[in-house]
């Protein structure tokens, strides 16, 4: 990605017009969500969402959207711990999808919070998240949204406006975002945050409007790197010593909608000392610290309970290294394999596969399998540091696959420093022999998916000195890899390489970046970590206009002794031991696990965590968890009545059934599950609602062991539902009993709309012939009655026909002449046939709750 060399400041170009004006108005909450794709991102009221006031308020933002921030756990850990502070609240904000974005520029609205729908510029302080360098137009936009000024200089000049402050990996070189961020918080927060705050919240008790005496202050805490006053000294990472007695989520928000981790998450340990090369979380992190398995045990079993999760991340940047892995898992099996909760790992190294993680592993249900051998032959691994031989890799498949695993990921990287012919070719023969092992003891092939990378240069690693080859060199390797892979009918996933260049760019450039990040924003940039909208047209564009070159940055090779543009910044891993593991690097020497013998990195590290610990085996004893699974006798079928209504109505019908299981998971429900590879509770829905309607009397069957307490059981339901959802009935029925999709044909509909709602579409439209795919239907067939009940309110009653089921998006048009995003819809009720007209629960005897 060329262009001229010259640096020029980005033209001036106009703001957003809803920002000129100044405009003071929200996200409203009865803005029509039914416009927007997955308006359950944006409707709030989730389980365990706190709403609290109090003196300082912070917005946690993180730019991207919702289903990637809330996957993230340092948000998680930041929110509990500003919550629990009794000074300040946190909210969250994520970067809106393009559709939601365009309505709040149209309506002149500001980007808000989703707790309390506060705009971002109402906020004391609003903490960014720094995971990705592409995600930095993103934060621009963010703050452009919530009508507040882009620059420091330009905030120190009005009054109200919040502070600023960014943490997260990429802020180990705060440089290409110095301009934007008041201040840098370098490394763990756990500690700082609280710190910032308190500085914070002593000056608005004061009433001080000097805001350069606030960043004065800041700059005074360990960690804070403030921008504004300056790059001469040094600013060192801030580290906790202990995870045990680190705060930590153990009742996280519970999203409505899925999202990319959408599970329970636990840090089982920080850093890691295998020492990859490439890797810069693996030098930032250190020293690892790891959690106790009964500190983990202890935060699994409230979250689990708070949550209604039916699965387990151990998280790390290398799980697998953690000091005793296999006697976490078996202890973990051992308390929750009777209530289905599964296990699941990141990806891991090739050494650290064994028969025992396995066997835990699959213990209830097995998912896909994730390896990293990042490079094709035993040369370049020893460059990158990467521990393992062909031998390893061969014994960790036929381990993987004799264990009956059936879906396998691959990780490589290419463009790797000292990179030949040889080392491309080999990535395919690894890929190969993985399809071979498949056949040979599975008899099948495998799902096989390989993901392929370029290689960034990051800052703070023993490759800050060298420079990422050229685009072109990048795209003919990527090519060559793809072809080879495809020929053999593998999933191929390959990484954009002009992504990569702007990556190495950002990662390892200076204050002039700002420039471009801001031009890049101007031009329509935002949300570029998604491929459907980055755009490196725009990235292009932005160069030419400001004279600045990505390649220039991404490719740049610094002498050994030249003064590195990050070097402001501390992470404790000294030059002199990054530089000796670059030369290590250049002879292909392997640099050992520093548990095993301390390499003089730079840091002064003791024991820490369980790694240590004699005490606690590597290997779990006794039986298998496999075989703990109770075989399951008798059961009893109950049906719950439910409402569901107010801003929940915009959940989708599979949303709707993960929040309602995940809250009887709550209330501790006795399932029955299902069999097989994936077994899950025995439910059955009735008639599903469409988006955005609501519904009054909405019903589900469940299969339960006894005994059960119908009474109790609603209750602790209902204390377990988020807002929106209405547990109101529950009685057990016969197992006999039909099921609610077979017996249910006929409903009643409140519709409500704009003043001049009539049914003048209705009487031209009663004799109309529907046409389907499989069959045909009269208007008035399926539409039984209308009434006018005034106010622009009706009831409308349908049925289906047979095979022909009513479908509202069709119908009511035809009823109102309006389409059914322009109503307001609620199921009132729903009936079957059994001799007369009845509703599912209405002769039974149950327990109903008292409003």
């Amino acid at each position: 990605m060329k262009s001229s060399t010259e640096t020029t400041r980005p033209p001036r170009m106009n703001h957003p017009p809803f920002l000129a004006k100044a405009s003071w108005r929200v996200l409203s909450l009865c803005m029509n969500l039914l416009h927007f794709q997955k308006p359950s991102r944006y409707i709030n009221h989730e389980f365990n969402a706190l709403h609290k006031k109090a003196p300082v308020s912070v917005a946690l933002a993180f730019p991207d959207i919702y289903d990637v921030g809330m996957s993230h756990l340092g948000l998680k850990i930041l929110y509990k711990i500003i919550n629990d502070l009794p000074f300040a609240v946190a909210e969250r904000v994520f970067s809106p999808w393009p559709d939601l974005e365009a309505a709040l520029r149209e309506q002149g609205e500001l980007l808000s919070s989703l707790e309390s729908r506060t705009p971002l510029r109402m906020f004391d302080a609003v903490g960014f998240s720094l995971q990705y360098e592409l995600s930095y137009p993103s934060v621009l936009n963010m703050l452009a949204l919530g009508g507040i000024p882009l620059r420091t200089n330009e905030r120190l000049e009005r009054e109200g406006m919040p502070l600023i402050v960014a943490g997260g990996p990429c802020t180990v070189n705060p440089l290409p975002m110095a301009p934007f961020i008041d201040a840098f918080l370098i490394g763990d927060g756990e500690d700082a945050v609280p710190e910032v705050l308190s500085v914070l919240h002593r000056w608005k008790e004061d009433g001080s409007k000097d805001r350069i005496a606030l960043l004065k202050a800041l700059s005074g805490i360990e960690g804070l790197h403030v921008p504004f006053l300056g790059k001469d000294s040094v600013t060192r990472r801030r580290f906790i010593e202990s995870l045990d007695s680190a705060p930590f989520p153990e009742g996280p928000v519970v999203p409505f909608t899925g999202i990319v981790h959408d599970r329970v998450n636990i840090e089982i340990s920080r850093g890691c000392t295998m020492g990859c090369r490439f890797c810069q979380a693996g030098m930032i992190y250190r020293p690892v610290r790891e959690r106790s398995p009964e500190t983990v045990m202890k935060i699994a079993e409230k979250s689990l309970r708070s949550t209604g999760y039916d699965t387990v991340s151990f998280t790390s940047l290398s799980s697998g290294d953690y000091g005793c892995l296999n006697y976490l898992m078996g202890e973990f099996n051992r308390k929750f394999s009777d209530r289905r909760i599964s296990l699941s790992l990141p990806s891991l190294r090739v050494g650290s596969v064994n028969e025992g993680m396995l066997r835990e592993l699959r213990a209830v249900r097995k998912s896909g399998f994730t390896i990293a051998p990042e490079a094709g032959t035993d040369r370049l691994r020893a460059v990158i540091n990467k521990g393992f031989t062909a031998e390893m890799y061969s014994h960790a498949l036929e381990t993987l696959f004799r264990a009956g695993w059936q879906n396998l990921k691959l990780y490589f990287m290419i463009g790797l420093p000292t990179e030949t012919d040889e080392d491309i070719s080999a990535i395919s023969e690894m890929v190969l022999l993985a399809i071979r092992t498949s056949k040979k003891l599975t008899g099948r092939n495998v799902a096989l998916s390989v993901g392929v990378s370029p290689f960034v240069p990051k800052t703070h690693t023993p490759f800050q000195w060298y420079g990422q080859n050229n685009i072109e060199t990048i795209m003919e390797k990527n090519r060559q890899v793809k072809a080879s892979l495809l020929r053999r009918g593998v999933q191929f996933r390959g990484h954009d390489p002009e992504m990569s260049v702007l990556e190495a760019a950002i990662s390892r450039g200076d204050e002039s970046l700002s420039f471009l990040i801001e031009t890049a924003w101007k031009l329509g940039c935002r949300l570029d970590a998604w491929k459907e909208y980055f755009d490196p047209a725009k990235w292009y564009q932005a160069m030419e206009v400001t004279g600045i070159s990505a390649s220039s940055f991404a490719e740049r090779e610094y002498a050994p002794d030249a003064r590195l543009p990050w070097e402001h910044i501390d992470t404790g891993i000294s030059r002199e031991f990054l530089w000796k593991e670059y030369q290590n690097a250049l002879s292909a020497t392997f640099t050992h696990d520093c548990r095993t013998g301390c390499h003089a990195c730079g840091l002064t590290c003791r024991p820490r965590g369980p790694q240590n610990t004699a005490a606690i085996p590597r290997t779990a004893a006794g039986p298998s968890a496999e075989g703990a699974i109770p075989a399951e006798g008798m059961s009893i079928k109950v049906r719950l009545r439910y409402a569901k209504t107010q801003t929940v109505r915009y959940l989708s019908h599979l949303e709707t059934t993960t929040a309602l299981i995940r809250a009887m998971r709550r209330a501790s429900f006795p399932f029955k599950f299902t069999e097989g590879f994936h077994p899950g509770p025995k439910v059955s829905f009735g008639p599903a609602l469409g988006v955005g309607t609501a519904g009054l009397k909405e019903y589900l069957d469940i299969e339960l062991i006894p005994p059960f307490d119908l009474q109790a059981g609603l209750a602790s339901l209902q204390e377990n539902l988020p807002g929106g959802l209405r547990a109101t009935e529950l009685k057990a029925i016969g197992k006999g009993e039909k099921s609610l999709t077979a017996f249910v044909v006929r409903y009643t509909y409140e519709i409500s709309g704009e003043r001049d709602l009539s049914l003048d579409a209705w009487l031209g439209n009663k004799d109309r012939m529907v046409e389907r795919k499989h069959g045909s239907y009269r208007v008035s067939d399926m539409v039984e009655d209308v009434q006018n009940t005034g106010n622009a309110t009706f009831v409308l009653t349908v049925k289906d026909l047979g095979e022909i089921k009513v479908r509202l998006d069709e119908l009511l048009p035809l009823v109102f002449g309006r389409p059914a995003d322009a109503l307001g819809i609620t199921r009132q009720s729903m009936y079957g046939w059994d001799g007369r007209w009845q509703e599912p629960l209405e002769d039974a005897i149950a327990w109903a709750a008292r409003s």
